[in-house]
């Protein structure tokens, strides 16, 4: 651990510890990483990613206009507060073995609410132009669709947007199979 760096207490796979994974990449901000069990010590929340944005230099994750601004929140709370929560580990464990199916629901339906909000609000990201807090929440949802077998082809702006987005080396490099706690069948 290096004197001075933020440390992350995060899950390879929580898509809470992704999502701050990514801001940092995108800010450019070097930090530790301290695994976490999930099951005992909880996990995150979008506060993280906003101060992070609001105390580090680089890229804005939070638009300057009030409206767009407005958009990345919705879309961001969207993801994390109404769709993602449903697959947390807990949850699922205690679905048991219909997992699957119950997955599977939520995020379509999730995903159907998503979608033609992006319709209207994407540009080459989520919002606009320019990468936010709300394509950060999108990539990490969408690896937990795939995960769960959702066909993401039945919503080609969340395809769209994803695609893109994973072509960028911060979304890269903070991907669950990249990080210190993977296990090794889970490698890229």
């Amino acid at each position: 651990v290096q004197a001075g760096s933020p440390i992350l207490h995060g899950y390879f796979r929580s898509s809470c510890s992704w999502r701050v994974r990514i801001a940092f990449a995108l800010k450019g901000v070097e930090y530790d990483q301290l695994p976490v069990n999930l099951i005992k010590d909880g996990g995150q929340q979008l506060a993280v990613i906003q101060y992070i944005d609001e105390t580090r230099p680089g890229p804005r994750l939070l638009p300057a206009d009030p409206k767009a601004r407005a958009q990345v929140r919705m879309i961001s709370d969207l993801i994390a507060s109404g769709i993602q929560p449903l697959q947390n580990l807990y949850v699922i464990q205690k679905i048991g073995a219909e997992k699957m199916q119950w997955s599977q629901h939520f995020i379509d339906r999730g995903f159907q609410a998503l979608e033609p909000i992006l319709k209207q609000t994407a540009g080459k990201y989520c919002v606009g132009d320019e990468i936010s807090m709300a394509d950060i929440c999108l990539v990490p949802q969408v690896y937990n669709a795939e995960r769960f077998k959702v066909d993401v082809g039945k919503y080609p702006t969340i395809k769209r947007l994803n695609e893109a987005l994973l072509e960028i080396e911060a979304f890269q490099v903070s991907h669950p199979s990249r990080q210190p706690d993977t296990p090794d069948d889970l490698r890229a």
